[in-house]
């Protein structure tokens, strides 16, 4: 598969939760981008689909992630993180510093409200 495959293949991702009629299930809305900024990605010719497979597969088999699981599509944000900081789209520091400020933003951020980085008490 070449690196701007717009059809990745979801059988090199046989750990994917996936609907009764094969399509993914996402637990939250943020999981669901997750998945289509790495499709898109991959669209884009940044990363070949068996990278990004590789990359996952990776982060899934590390010591001490959920044997049930539930942080699979942590595991996406890693591998996807991985592979930005790889390919010099941006730097850890960059991706930790957004992170933090996410976090920040969600604690700020009324419940039933959406999450907005200009919610980040810090900016």
């Amino acid at each position: 598969m070449s690196a701007s495959d717009p059809t990745p293949s979801l059988t090199l991702l046989p750990q994917l939760p996936r609907s009764s009629d094969g399509g993914p299930v996402f637990p939250e809305p943020w999981a669901a981008e997750a998945f289509a900024m790495a499709v898109h990605l991959n669209e884009r010719g940044l990363f070949a689909w068996s990278e990004w497979a590789e990359c996952l597969s990776a982060e899934l088999h590390k010591p001490g992630r959920a044997e049930d699981g539930s942080d699979y599509f942590d595991c996406w944000v890693a591998a996807l993180s991985g592979l930005l900081i790889r390919h010099g789209v941006a730097a850890a520091d960059q991706i930790l510093a957004l992170q933090h400020s996410w976090q920040l933003s969600a604690k700020a951020t009324p419940h039933g409200k959406p999450i907005l980085l200009a919610n980040d008490p810090g900016d």
